[in-house]
């Protein structure tokens, strides 16, 4: 009895480690048609017959992304909504171009880990550890080095050279997401209490108003 009780409990953990990860695809794509009538966890797939190149390509990389914002950078995402061949392969990439001093404010991707890739300039890059020990773990690239960030952890990029900097990332999913801290604490619609976010920044109710106003 001791031992079948061991083999279903095997059985079961098995079965929960393969149902925790991304099933391979079933065919060789599913372009996304983002207005199909079936809503599911990505996006219903294009008939095989209407599928074309275009599905499967971008043109701006190229294209140097426009940083006159108070942030100093600009995101161009590749990602499933560009690119409706991405539909369940599970990868997409963006390139991220920097001012001088600007930076990709600290940020999480709650569906992809992060590695990044410095085609230009000098870019310092950290993240930080879960909690308790929050630990930041950071470093500056120069052109030609690679960084991971881990999935779901706050991280950021800063550039600390002094010309402007460019920086291509791929991530490990079709549609990354992102949250950026700041703007999903003090930006929220409608606003977190001033009350909560005072006491969770241990600074008076005023100062937090302030800050929701700049979102």
């Amino acid at each position: 009895m001791a031992i079948k009780i061991l083999l279903l409990g095997f059985l079961a953990l098995t079965c929960s480690l393969i149902s925790a990860s991304d099933s391979s695809p079933l065919q060789d794509f599913c372009v996304a048609d983002p207005n199909g009538p079936v809503k599911v966890n990505g996006f219903a797939c294009k008939s095989a017959m209407a599928v074309k190149a275009t599905d499967f390509s971008f043109s701006g990389l190229h294209i140097t992304g426009n940083t006159s914002n108070p942030t100093g950078s600009r995101v161009t995402a590749v990602t499933v909504a560009q690119v409706p061949g991405l539909n369940t392969l599970g990868i997409s990439m963006a390139r991220i171009d920097y001012a001088p001093k600007g930076i990709n404010p600290p940020h999480t991707h709650p569906r992809a880990t992060e590695i990044l890739t410095v085609v230009e300039g000098s870019i310092e890059v950290g993240f930080v550890t879960s909690n308790p020990d929050n630990r930041l773990i950071s470093t500056v690239l120069q052109k030609g080095d690679v960084f991971v960030f881990p999935i779901g952890l706050i991280h950021f990029q800063h550039n600390v050279g002094k010309g402007n900097a460019v920086a291509i990332a791929a991530l490990s999913s079709q549609n990354p997401g992102v949250i950026t801290i700041a703007n999903a604490v003090f930006g929220s619609k409608p606003d977190i209490s001033t009350d909560i976010l005072g006491k969770a920044f241990q600074v008076d109710n005023g100062v937090i108003a302030n800050l929701q106003a700049k979102f």
